[in-house]
């Protein structure tokens, strides 16, 4: 199941979320499964889907609604069956946006969301919670945003309950946090070596242990190419193929997922014009 934010343009209030499903290698139609109404009266414009299938498999749906990214509320809806039908839309406590872009990662009974903030430069902070969302915990800032930027964290896992998570950034580097408590407590944001041309990446830890980044392996204003790296200690990364290249196109905001059968699926705005999916087979 993938799930997008569409309209007539980012910000307008006609934007909502729609989703599609994979089936028999073909995607269903797409469906619109929430809105930006506040009230009967007013209404603003949805952002940034996050789906993730919680422990109890209850399907939790993050997006955010508002008039623009500094004043967005967060928001969420839950299905017991898998994204068929969902619940009424239920509005996060004030200062809890859940995940902003990339999923959640559970510890225990803790579900811990990957947030941030862009009202007072861009910054980074974790949010938890043990009851699949119905009360919330909100961890400090990371950094202060001069000069170490960051949004949209995505969580990798490490052996022995150290956890790393990489950032988009205006440093025109992809930074970083590590925790070494399983999420407890997180570094300061620090920069990598990659580069990040202020594009949203994404990142995931494979079934057999190894890290999977795909990211704009270019600086700004570029985006393209689309490339993904892998490695092994989340610091050293080898280049393991470019999805797209072309000059003067972009592609962008991608999202990674792995499934049982040990592929990796691939979704990215292609152009601005369409959303593209690609299957890995990783060896």
């Amino acid at each position: 199941m993938a799930a997008w934010f569409g309209g007539k343009f980012e910000g307008d209030k006609d934007v909502t979320i729609y989703a599609s499903w994979f089936i028999n290698n073909a995607w269903s139609a797409p469906v619109q499964i929430a809105d930006g109404f506040i009230n009967d009266s007013t209404r603003y414009a949805c952002y940034n889907p996050v789906l993730f299938l919680a422990p109890n498999n209850e399907l939790l749906l993050f997006y955010k609604i508002g008039p623009n990214v500094q004043g967005w509320t967060g928001w969420m809806k839950r299905s017991s069956n898998y994204g068929v039908t969902w619940s009424e839309p239920e509005r996060l406590p004030d200062g809890i946006l859940g995940p902003i872009r990339n999923q959640p990662y559970v510890v225990g009974d803790t579900m811990m969301c990957p947030s941030s903030t862009e009202r007072n430069g861009w910054k980074v902070h974790f949010e938890y919670t043990t009851d699949n969302g119905k009360s919330w915990t909100k961890g400090p800032d990371l950094n202060d945003a001069n000069p170490i930027t960051g949004i949209q964290p995505a969580v990798l896992n490490h052996s022995n309950s150290v956890l790393q998570a990489l950032t988009r950034s205006q440093n025109g580097t992809i930074n970083e946090t590590w925790s070494y408590n399983n999420g407890q407590t997180w570094t300061p944001l620090q920069q990598t070596s990659l580069i990040n041309n202020n594009s949203g990446i994404d990142a995931i830890t494979l079934q057999d242990g190894r890290h999977m980044l795909i990211y704009n392996n270019c600086k700004a204003p570029r985006r393209s190419p689309l490339s993904v790296a892998i490695s092994s200690d989340g610091k050293n990364w080898e280049p393991l193929l470019e999805l797209e290249n072309e000059e003067g196109a972009e592609f962008s905001y991608p999202y990674l997922v792995q499934t049982k059968d040990h592929k990796v699926h691939i979704t990215y705005t292609w152009k601005r014009k369409k959303i593209k999916h690609v299957v890995l087979t990783v060896r």
